[in-house]
């Protein structure tokens, strides 16, 4: 496992549908070392930090895997790392074994996985797709945020080591299926609302899911 890429970008005015938007979705790959902090990757911003960012998603990784997919899917070639708005571009990490609560470090630093990504219409202006957002959700190739539990330096290259499986946890695949595609079972919504390492808002989602059955 490893980390191919380290994509930042600061917000900046875009305009869609007649409209000025700002967002930070545009990254870019950064060569050379990188520090990771409690928040953020230095030079990197979010442009709504009521939805974006934060401790519980302070970086956001997507499988280099997935990029041959959606190849494929759109009939494009013109990808470049960070064309997800990731931060993280990797190899070895995908959805169905990466679980909440996983816990990686890359050099000095560690990185606790919270929860997968929910795409919003900022990603389909990304992709010049407007409904790209919906196929993604469709896809479930999500990739997934961290918290940053040690901070430090980091570089495109680094190894990733996985130094501790969450016990009893759920994948990022069946956790972003269980709230964004078929309704799931009472017992599934209570495993996940009890996931110690789920980000606040996904486990707030879950236990209002369970309010309402």
């Amino acid at each position: 496992m490893n980390l191919i890429s380290i994509n930042i970008g600061l917000p900046r005015e875009i305009t869609h549908g007649g409209q000025t938007v700002t967002s930070g979705i545009f990254k870019e790959p950064v060569a050379g070392p990188v520090r990771l902090g409690r928040l953020n990757l230095e030079g990197d911003g979010q442009a709504d930090r009521r939805v974006h960012g934060g401790a519980d998603k302070a970086v956001y990784v997507y499988p280099f895997e997935h990029y041959a997919f959606w190849a494929g899917e759109l009939g494009r070639d013109d990808f470049s790392h960070g064309q997800f708005g990731e931060n993280f571009t990797t190899r070895g990490l995908l959805e169905d074994g990466v679980c909440i609560g996983d816990v990686f470090e890359i050099e000095e630093t560690r990185v606790q996985v919270t929860q997968p990504r929910t795409p919003c219409f900022k990603l389909g202006i990304r992709m010049a797709e407007e409904n790209f957002p919906e196929r993604f959700t469709s896809a479930n190739r999500t990739g997934f945020y961290l918290r940053v539990l040690e901070e430090g330096m980091i570089a495109a290259g680094d190894a990733i080591e996985w130094v501790e499986r969450a016990a009893g946890s759920m994948s990022v695949r069946d956790v972003f299926r269980l709230r964004h595609g078929a309704s799931g079972t009472r017992a599934e919504y209570e495993r996940a609302a009890h996931l110690p390492s789920l980000s606040s808002s996904w486990r707030a989602a879950f236990e209002k899911r369970l309010a309402e059955k």
